[in-house]
């Protein structure tokens, strides 16, 4: 039964990869694929590191050739042929390149020597641009980005027929058409260029790992730190998570590469298949919040935000560090619940002999969050990254781990497939912020929210919470950011909340729809794996998680937890710890609660008051703060005199 039940997850694995991965090429097919690939991947590190080329023209190439990866990866159908591509997708491919190609030579003529004005031929190679983009999109991100960016374009042009605040005056196509494709405020704006610089290298930082064997580093250190833990497999799945998370920016990726590791091996120590299923989804999803690169999303913030890069790295460390400590605690209580031992001493490898082995593939990550922090520019950090990572691997002693010709090779595949899903969404939503911009849809939204809250604030909060989850469903980081971005943060700053703070309030709840029902991708991919009922797999995600449901509350409540002050908030040794310890204890107290378990199963009432107990020490306030403790303290003491007294009274009997 057990080789069963590996077989089945295997093979489930597999068509994992190929759902993200797109199709299993061969042959001729597979040669072409291989060589836009590494052109994407040869491109993109050439004009960031050695060509100064001007913005719009990067933006452009890059488009193009992740259209043209997009129609060769990608079927039409989910159920198309994954092993070959059809003669549309080539032709889709060629178009791709005719309709980007055109205004990559006739950007000049546009701008300058007709001085911004348009003519017919224009437009219809941006109406074809738009269509084919909409097209890949829909292929590999699904269809709520086309259907989003679609519907954003038909509020732009029938602007006056939307009722209330949501109407405004219109624009024609054309003027839709010039600004979405012609400009730098559309399909090539803003996100596009951090896909093209930060992201896309980012990504190969994260290929270049992959191919050294740093994957196969991080599980073996969480197995060697956790592995005999109470639900040690469990442990190993948030420690693993939360590394590999931060660096690929989805949650379902993340689950479909650790989760084929570490759900096998928590089913083997005895949890259920839907708990088992349910943590790894709960940590990963934690990994797309995880800094230093909260899976790319953290440059982009810093770009909206108009800050330096490691403001929001700081500011990610206390509410990132809350949430896997939740859910350490919720893992351990769970363990201990059902009396569940560790792995066994003899699969646990010491952690000095994993170091000695492989320790040294951790110095390119150390050698990232040093350059990020030191002041040098993303970029620069990226680079440094992968060429640490080409030493690093010649210096192991397991000759697997080089880095050669061949690797690289398979690294700038690798990459450039991981960009394409990222990338396309970027410049997707580039057409949504267009629309936006021109009809001020986000000051709309922004006044209805603070209309239907009537300065109630925990109103606000409560209507942007489901804003975001909704807007954000099936998203990676990067996509699910921009879109809560641009449209739910500019109410909770109205509101005066603290910019940051916000941003983080906005971002956190775009993660969480990852295993939210109804559409909980992460959730449903490690319950397939599992081999779990995928609905209560989801539900168990959030019950899991609801710590980190109430952490952006806290944010925006308390900003000193993304270390920002305001006029009734100082940032200084003092707060910072009072604010982590109060809310360990609080985000434990929960977990308690929750879990319904410490010494013995809770009664009602202790569940009652360390819930209360929880979310008063949660809450900002030294009053609040002072009740919370003598509550929990008060409960916790009764239930160890209460577990001591039942202890006692079944050894006698």
């Amino acid at each position: 039964m057990a080789v069963n039940d590996a077989t089945e997850v295997k093979e489930k694995d597999v068509e994992q990869d190929q759902a993200m991965m797109g199709r299993q090429l061969k042959g001729w097919q597979y040669k072409t694929m291989a060589v836009i690939a590494i052109l994407l991947s040869g491109f993109a590190i050439y004009v960031n590191s050695l060509m100064n080329i001007q913005e719009i023209y990067r933006n452009i190439i890059f488009l193009a050739l992740l259209l043209i990866l997009a129609f060769l990866l990608y079927p039409a159908r989910k159920k198309g042929n994954m092993k070959r591509f059809t003669k549309i997708d080539l032709a889709l491919a060629i178009i791709s390149i005719i309709g980007t190609g055109y205004i990559l030579i006739f950007y000049t003529t546009i701008h300058i020597d007709r001085v911004s004005q348009a003519i017919p031929i224009d437009y219809v190679f941006a109406i074809i641009t738009v269509l084919l983009l909409l097209e890949a999109s829909r292929r590999t991100l699904g269809t709520f980005i086309p259907i989003l960016a679609g519907a954003a374009m038909i509020y732009a042009v029938f602007g006056p027929y939307f009722p209330g605040m949501f109407g405004h005056a219109g624009f024609s196509i054309e003027r839709l058409l010039y600004r979405v494709y012609m400009t730098t405020e559309g399909v090539f704006g803003l996100t596009l260029s951090i896909a093209s610089t930060y992201i896309v290298i980012f990504i190969l930082f994260g290929a270049f790992l992959s191919v050294s064997g740093a994957s196969k580093l991080f599980n073996d250190l969480a197995i060697a730190v956790a592995g005999q833990r109470r639900g040690g497999p469990a442990q190993v799945a948030v420690i693993s998570s939360a590394l590999t998370g931060s660096l690929n920016g989805s949650a379902v990726a993340n689950v479909a590469t650790t989760g084929a590791f570490t759900i096998p091996l928590m089913k083997q120590v005895g949890l259920k298949r839907n708990y088992a299923a349910a943590v790894e989804a709960t940590a990963s999803t934690g990994g797309m919040m995880m800094p230093p690169i909260m899976g790319a999303a953290a440059f982009i913030m810093a770009g909206f935000l108009g800050v330096p890069y490691a403001t929001v790295v700081f500011a990610a460390i206390i509410p990132t560090f809350l949430y896997f400590i939740a859910l350490v605690f919720a893992i351990d209580l769970e363990a201990k619940k059902q009396g569940l031992k560790g792995m066994s001493k003899d699969s646990i490898p010491q952690v000095w002999t994993v170091l000695k082995e492989r320790g040294v593939l951790l110095f390119p990550i150390l050698i990232v969050i040093g350059t990020l922090l030191a002041g040098y520019t993303p970029l620069f950090a990226g680079f440094a990254g992968i060429i640490s990572v080409i030493v690093a691997s010649w210096l192991t002693k397991d000759k697997e781990t080089r880095v050669n010709i061949s690797k690289v090779k398979e690294a700038f595949i690798g990459g450039a497939k991981s960009s394409v899903q990222v990338g396309l969404a970027c410049a997707s939503i580039g057409i949504i912020i267009a629309v936006v911009t021109m009809s001020g849809l986000g000051s709309a939204i922004a006044y209805n929210v603070l209309n239907v809250a009537n300065g109630m604030l925990w109103i606000a909060l409560l209507l942007v919470m489901v804003t975001c989850i909704v807007l954000s469903m099936g998203l990676p980081s990067t996509a699910l950011y921009i879109v809560v971005a641009v449209t739910a943060a500019p109410a909770l700053i109205e509101m005066g909340i603290n910019p940051i703070a916000a941003h983080f309030f906005v971002f956190w709840f775009g993660a969480l729809s990852n295993i939210t029902p109804p559409v909980a991708l992460a959730s449903y991919t490690a319950a397939g794996i599992a081999g779990a009922d995928a609905m209560k797999t989801s539900w168990t995600s959030v019950k899991l998680a609801l710590p980190g449901f109430i952490i952006p509350f806290m944010i925006a409540y308390n900003p000193v937890m993304v270390l920002q002050e305001t006029s009734t908030h100082s940032v200084n040794a003092l707060t910072v710890t009072t604010t982590v310890v109060t809310c360990v204890i609080g985000v434990f107290a929960m977990a308690v609660a929750l879990s319904g378990y410490l010494s013995t199963d809770l009664q009602l009432i202790e569940k009652i008051t360390f819930f209360v107990g929880a979310i008063l020490l949660i809450a900002p306030g030294m009053m609040t703060n002072v009740i919370g403790f003598i509550l929990i303290g008060l409960t916790m003491a009764w239930h160890m005199m209460r577990s001591k007294r039942e202890a006692a009274v079944n050894m006698t009997s």
